[in-house]
């Protein structure tokens, strides 16, 4: 696992971000990165899918063949129906994309920006964590280490926590460290892209 060099990363797109959207006098950017990292792990949690006890439908969206027909899908828009030749859900590919680890690399590079406002990276020490006996357990975990970050006023052990909390909830997706960095580096380009369209 090579922290280092997402930190790096991390930070040349901070650098990029900050350039295109400099903070405004008095602006708390890092709260609003706790508040950032806290509605993309609602939208991780959200594809996992797992807490919704009231659907049959609790498969994480982590991609694969789309269940979609060859020909025209209906589309229900108001009160007419509208024929498309291409399937909203995969866009035509026949393949879904694995929003499950696309969220999680959204709330991993917050904890990265977190991380880069609070201390150096270097001395960041990965703890080794037991995770909880469950997923559920463990992103309510994540969501508390989040929480204590801020109430704590970004305290350097309780970053160390909930970094290794968060990779540890990786863990437990199923994801390994190989295609986290993959789906990271994948991503970090794109949020280069889009500052670079002026997004």
């Amino acid at each position: 696992m090579n922290l280092q060099k997402l930190f790096d990363m991390q930070r040349k797109l901070d650098e990029h971000i900050e350039r295109e959207h400099p903070r405004k006098p008095d602006e708390d950017r890092l709260a609003k990165k706790i508040l950032a990292l806290m509605v993309e792990l609602g939208e991780l949690v959200n594809e996992h899918r797992g807490f919704k006890y009231w659907s049959h439908d609790q498969k994480p969206r982590t991609g694969g063949e789309c269940s979609c027909d060859d020909g025209y899908i209906d589309v229900y828009m108001g009160h007419g129906v509208v024929e498309q030749d291409i399937c909203p859900r995969c866009e035509g590919i026949g393949e879904l994309p694995n929003t499950l680890i696309e969220e999680y690399v959204d709330a991993l590079h917050f904890i990265l920006s977190i991380g880069l406002d609070i201390a150096e990276p270097d001395i960041v020490n990965l703890r080794d964590v037991d995770g909880k006996e469950n997923i559920i357990e463990q992103f309510i975990e994540v969501f508390d280490r989040v929480r204590d970050l801020y109430f704590f006023e970004y305290d350097i052990f309780e970053y160390e926590s909930l970094l290794a909390q968060f990779i540890k909830l990786g863990e437990m997706l199923g994801f390994t460290w190989e295609q986290i960095e993959e789906a990271y580096l994948q991503k970090n380009a794109e949020n280069h892209a889009r500052q670079n369209r002026g997004y």
